[in-house]
């Protein structure tokens, strides 16, 4: 089970992008309309507009967050070859139980890119406030802050160059030193013949450089975006790729690799679903790297979750305008090439799930959350559901208790 809540964000042209905070508490939206606005959260789950401003002279293609301790920092990249950082300053409140105007600020605009500069995303808080830029002439853009203080002073600290034009970017959020900085690079290139799509790079302290140390020779069609898993303490990594459909990579260090200084992989399918049945535009994990989410061409966003033995499986079905998936809709398995299909043990459901979609058809957001209630826990004759909200908001009407037929003698 799962709402939907609809907000009219009163862009004039289609929204590229959405963005949560770090908290889930805050979200931005860019749109063709070249504005950028901001959303706030309050205690009723009602989203209010705080800021808009327009952030470029062309479309605005993504918007992203910086970690909280760097204060509220937004970066943005568009068609005009720029990106831009902005910062919030909040002014004082005019009376009282009225809240203050939030005015943001560019902090710096960055013009180094020739081409259209199609995504940005800010390096895990343990790297240090840094910047990644990827543009459409195949060079990825590493910035970083000296000075988290001052956010008007930004270096070009390495410029990547991938040969092939760049449509998305990803930093590896690995806490583990044992993992060095590691990005990853989509190419929205829609020549086959031109080899893989998707690039991994690490950075050396000995060299101090990035290096490319993989190439996914096995996605070929153009990328739209990329993703990695939060690591948690996992001894491999986890990237998720949208393209023609989508696919669910790990990369398991070999032992060998680390004695000559550069890393390299053991690369495999563990996934791949072609159930949106057409492009794949989007892919988000959840903040446990546990469960991700596609949304398509086909206006579903869709649930992935993994068992005990490594299959994947789709747990949800959710559509743009708020109806529920037929669970006709919903494909039993999904078997990962690696893998050969085998009795599956029931998935057990999470606690609240946020997704923000985009439709195209019109300016607006979508707002869907799942049901904050446990799946039943067969206690002997009885289900029990536990709810799994939070305590001090008021629960609905549990589901009613199912007793269970007695066996027959």
């Amino acid at each position: 089970m799962f709402e939907a809540h609809s907000i009219n964000a009163e862009h004039k042209d289609l929204i590229h992008d959405i963005a949560y905070d770090f908290y889930g508490q805050r979200m931005a939206t860019c749109s063709s309309d070249q504005f950028v606005k901001v959303w706030d959260e309050d205690e009723h789950d009602n989203w209010y507009l705080t800021a808009s401003w327009k952030a470029h002279s062309g479309s605005v293609w993504k918007v992203t967050w910086a970690h909280p301790e760097f204060g509220q920092v937004l970066a943005t990249c568009s068609f005009d070859r720029t990106a831009a950082v902005w910062e919030e300053i909040v002014g004082e409140r005019s009376g009282p139980g009225e809240r203050g105007m939030h005015h943001w600020v560019r902090r710096t605009n960055l013009v180094d890119s020739r081409t259209s500069v199609t995504d940005v995303k800010f390096a895990p808080k343990t790297l240090g406030l840094l910047l990644a830029t990827c543009s459409a002439d195949g060079v990825i853009r590493i910035y970083e802050a000296p000075d988290v203080m001052n956010l008007s002073q930004w270096t070009l600290q390495h410029e990547i160059s991938c040969k092939l034009p760049c449509s998305c970017v990803t930093w590896n959020p690995s806490l583990s030193r044992l993992h060095p900085p590691m990005l990853a690079v989509g190419s929205d290139d829609t020549n086959v013949s031109s080899g893989g799509k998707v690039f991994v790079y690490e950075y050396s302290e000995n060299s101090r450089r990035w290096t490319k140390t993989e190439t996914l020779s096995n996605v070929v069609e153009p990328v739209h975006d990329i993703a990695f898993a939060p690591n948690l303490g996992r001894s491999f990594h986890t990237l998720a790729i949208a393209t023609k459909d989508v696919r669910i990579i790990t990369l398991k260090p070999m032992q060998d690799s680390a004695q000559s200084g550069l890393s390299r992989f053991e690369i495999t399918t563990a996934a791949q679903f072609d159930d949106h049945y057409c492009t794949v535009w989007r892919v988000c994990w959840n903040i446990m790297g546990t469960i991700l989410a596609s949304s398509g061409d086909d206006g579903c966003v869709r649930l992935w979750k993994d068992n005990y033995v490594n299959n994947w499986k789709c747990v949800a079905v959710l559509k743009g305008d708020g109806t529920s998936a037929q669970s006709a809709d919903i494909p039993q398995i999904a078997t990962p090439p690696s893998h050969s299909t085998g009795a599956q043990a029931p998935l057990s459901t999470t606690r609240n799930i946020t997704i923000a979609t985009v439709t195209a058809e019109k300016p607006t957001a979508t707002i869907l959350s799942t049901s904050k209630w446990q799946a039943p826990v067969i206690k002997g004759r009885f289900s029990k559901s536990v709810w799994l909200g939070n305590p001090s908001e008021p629960s609905p009407p549990p589901p009613p208790i199912i007793e269970r037929p007695k066996p027959k003698k």
